[in-house]
């Protein structure tokens, strides 16, 4: 099994061939190919390529899918005896990328 470990918008992603997975909003369009070189782990057939921090040489290409809102959240403040209150709700941009390959460099 071949999978690799990603970073994108300071967090991480384990992903594998034709997985689809959901980013925060890239800068990229509808149908672009992206490439990931903050590749942290690369596992192959039990194998492990450790990263200190990145796997040199390691590369995840995908393709964005589309750019979508995440579901809405709400938040709340109170303090109590002194009649505050405020909800604000905030829904997060997101980007859907399905991932094509995990390729080495010669």
């Amino acid at each position: 099994m071949e999978y690799a470990v990603i970073r994108s918008g300071n967090k991480q992603y384990k992903v594998s061939r034709d997985l689809v997975i959901t980013v925060e909003r890239l800068q990229s369009k509808a149908g672009e190919k992206i490439l990931f070189d903050d590749v942290l782990i690369y596992v192959n057939d039990g194998k492990l390529n450790l990263g200190k921090p990145r796997s040199f040489g390691v590369r995840v290409s995908g393709t964005v899918l589309e750019h979508a809102k995440g579901e809405k959240i709400r938040i709340a403040k109170f303090k109590a005896k002194s009649k505050y209150r405020r909800v604000t709700g905030h829904r997060q941009h997101l980007t859907r990328i399905k991932i094509d390959e995990i390729k080495l460099a010669p």
